[in-house]
């Protein structure tokens, strides 16, 4: 419809200046000695029209000749950058198929612009990491060290990548200058638990943990087992200082001190310390807040000098779990202990009756076989020793 409206008003136009051409009678002198020229008005207009046409024509045509080398480097530029872009969306799409090489191979075609050259430079250097090639990884690292703003981006690729490798020494350098940088978002965090954890920082692995877990930034179960790792780890290093054990101790959070990992590797470093005492109170701390049967039968191991006061705790414990085998076994050591000889073999027979596992049978077996050699009767012994050895063999066999 406009369309029409337009047709329509253009042959209005062209009959109105039909008419008005007809009706006007002037004329146009041009005098240039000794030449006259004359013309209609109509006819002076139509060639000054036209004129006019031709000069814009030509200005035009200067311009564009003027402007043709600019016009041919904006388009040789849109080019580059059209095939920079597509080597980019490629570079990432090799990456996340596993096509590591064809990644590599793009992010160098990514290289001609700038704006992308950074980003395909990191992807490069993932790529190549995972190929273990790590000098290529560092090279392209390098190729994106000091693009403007790139700088967090470059450091985390870095961090993640030595993390990988377990290259924990420049893992832990980079981590530093990734949060002097004010990067101390979750991932790096995780990448700072695992750099700390493979270098054996277990202190900074404990402060970790529990800013990620503020977060629930880390599963429970991830979390528990990288928190007995490294309690194990510390209490142990700490094995041959009573002092410095009983102060590390102290300091301990009260909901770590009930998980019975975490209790267990305690009541070893305070036994290998000397300070069987200290092993009992934490080992009936924990099984107060939860009952676990390796811990009981650690308990038999705590080294005092009296355990009256450790049976009576245990058989007290007995009452309420008079299947359990590990009490029963803890209970024969505990009784040994204290040349309480038939206590001991009658609580040991029946742990042996009830034990659940090889593992545990070859201990009563050996636990047995001691008490058996104390009161003389060492041919029983012998047996007892022979069937320890046969458990070992079937634990060995698992």
């Amino acid at each position: 419809m406009r369309a029409f409206f337009i047709i329509i008003v253009l042959f209005a136009a062209a009959v109105g200046l039909a008419v008005s051409a007809h009706l006007d009678p002037g004329n146009v002198g041009v005098f240039y000695p000794p030449y006259r020229v004359e013309l209609s008005l109509n006819l002076f207009v139509a060639l000054l029209l036209v004129l006019f046409i031709m000069l814009y024509g030509v200005v035009r045509l200067a311009n564009k000749t003027i402007e043709m080398p600019g016009r041919v480097a904006e388009y040789r530029s849109r080019q580059r950058e059209r095939r920079a872009y597509r080597a980019l969306r490629g570079t990432l799409q090799s990456y996340l198929e596993g096509r590591y090489g064809h990644a590599e191979k793009q992010a160098g075609e990514a290289q001609e612009l700038p704006e992308a050259a950074g980003l395909a430079c990191l992807v490069a250097a993932r790529a190549a990491h995972r190929m273990t090639e790590y000098g290529r990884r560092d090279e392209w690292l390098r190729r994106a060290d000091g693009i403007a703003g790139l700088r967090a981006a470059r450091l985390m690729t870095e961090a993640e990548c030595l993390v990988d490798a377990r290259d924990s020494t420049r893992a832990l350098s980079v981590v530093a200058q990734l949060h002097a940088a004010g990067a101390r978002h979750i991932q790096s965090l995780r990448v700072a638990l695992k750099a700390n954890q493979y270098a054996g920082q277990w202190e900074e692995v404990l402060r970790l943990l529990r800013t990620l877990n503020k977060r629930d930034a880390i599963h429970p179960s991830a979390a528990r087992q990288i928190k007995v790792l490294a309690y194990r780890s510390l209490l142990a290093a700490r094995s041959s200082d009573g002092y410095g054990l009983i102060a590390f101790w102290q300091e301990v959070p009260q909901s770590d001190r009930r998980l019975p990992e975490v209790a267990g590797a305690a009541a070893r470093a305070f036994n290998a310390a000397g300070l069987g005492y200290q092993a009992r109170t934490v080992l009936e701390s924990a099984l107060a807040s939860e009952w676990n049967s390796e811990l009981v039968a650690q308990y038999g191991s705590c080294a005092e000098e009296d355990s009256t006061a450790q049976i009576d705790r245990a058989e007290r414990w007995l009452s309420s779990h008079p299947e359990d085998a590990h009490l029963k076994y803890a209970l024969g050591t505990l009784c040994s202990r204290q040349h309480l000889w038939g206590k001991a073999q009658a609580y040991l027979s029946q742990a042996l009756a009830a034990a659940p596992d090889s593992r545990l049978r070859g201990r009563i077996h050996l636990a047995i076989a001691a008490v058996l050699e104390e009161i003389g009767q060492s041919s029983l012994a012998a047996e007892h020793f022979r069937e320890a050895a046969r458990a070992q063999e079937e634990v060995a066999a698992i």
